[in-house]
């Protein structure tokens, strides 16, 4: 019994390691150059539709608008603008999409970590600091001085937005202080008032 177990096994583990070895797969769907094109066509359509936090609210009121929120669950489910829909970014698709935003010619609002203030737990900010090599005092001076680079979830959720086509969408660009009694918040880390 053992040897023909073995023997089963060591034919299936000759067969997978030929396989692995022979396999021919297409390249993976993915393209940059789809991807650069796509930001460049972006980049104008997006820079005139990038608004104060009094359009951002006056906007929120129209019937329909959706405000969507494309951070993690997590830090969804704790805090986020009161009636914002989630979607996560990773879980964008074609279908996704559609079962939360009805049509393409939804009026979108969105926002990230980047554009509130003063709750870096459930706002954290996507900022990287340029890496200069080994942490001598020089390269530690260098840094210092170093632009930090902004990550901010927005600008790859207004891409593919604008990539599944969604072109209705309008960004949040300002740095809002949480306490600001304009905006008001919703989660399981919000104060019931």
């Amino acid at each position: 019994m053992k040897t023909a177990l073995f023997a089963v096994l060591s034919m299936t583990l000759a067969v997978n390691m030929g396989f692995a070895q022979n396999a021919n797969y297409p390249k993976a769907k993915v393209s940059f150059d789809d991807f650069k094109g796509l930001t460049a066509e972006v980049e104008a359509h997006r820079a005139a539709r990038l608004i104060d936090l009094n359009t951002f609210l006056k906007m929120s009121k129209e019937p329909g608008v959706i405000i969507l929120d494309s951070r993690s669950a997590f830090r969804y489910e704790r805090v986020h603008v009161k009636g914002a829909k989630h979607l996560a970014f990773t879980d964008f698709t074609q279908d996704a999409l559609a079962r939360v935003i009805p049509s393409f010619d939804t009026k979108i609002l969105i926002y990230c970590n980047n554009n509130f203030d003063g709750n870096q737990v459930d706002f954290a900010s996507k900022v990287a600091m340029p890496r200069l090599g080994p942490r001598d005092r020089v390269a530690s001076q260098l840094s210092a001085q170093a632009k930090p680079i902004m990550m901010a979830l927005n600008i790859p959720t207004y891409i593919n937005l604008y990539g599944y086509g969604y072109r209705n969408v309008y960004e949040l660009d300002e740095l809002v202080d949480v306490n600001d009694p304009r905006i008001v918040f919703e989660g399981s880390m919000v104060s019931k008032k």
